[in-house]
């Protein structure tokens, strides 16, 4: 792998690894229907603001969403709505791990 090569699989890993928790895949999906503020978001995921604070950062770094300040409040939003296609690609993973499963199930139970 040349150099260029490994700096784009470095580029893409740090994108899938800031999206690698269930509050930053809810915090995407959540903005996929409009900006919010961190106290909307706070409310939504019913954990500390320094906490949801955290994983905006996250996702912010990441190039995921971005923000803009209102008056006294701090706006997030989707910066790259694109990545949502990518859950309808993990989504198609899981339900092919599931077949998967069912077919070994399927065999298991008919060698008794």
């Amino acid at each position: 792998m040349n150099d260029a090569t490994r700096k784009q699989y470095v580029a893409r890993a740090s994108i899938i690894k800031a999206m690698a928790h269930p509050t930053r895949l809810f915090v995407i999906e959540a903005l996929e229907k409009g900006e919010r503020c961190v106290n909307d978001l706070t409310d939504m995921i019913g954990a500390d603001m320094s906490t949801v604070s955290k994983h905006l950062s996250i996702l912010k770094n990441a190039g995921i969403i971005g923000d803009k300040k209102s008056g006294t409040s701090v706006f997030y939003h989707l910066k790259t709505p694109c990545i949502l296609g990518f859950f309808g690609c993990i989504e198609d993973v899981i339900e092919s791990n599931m077949r998967q499963q069912g077919e070994v199930l399927k065999s298991c139970k008919a060698r008794r």
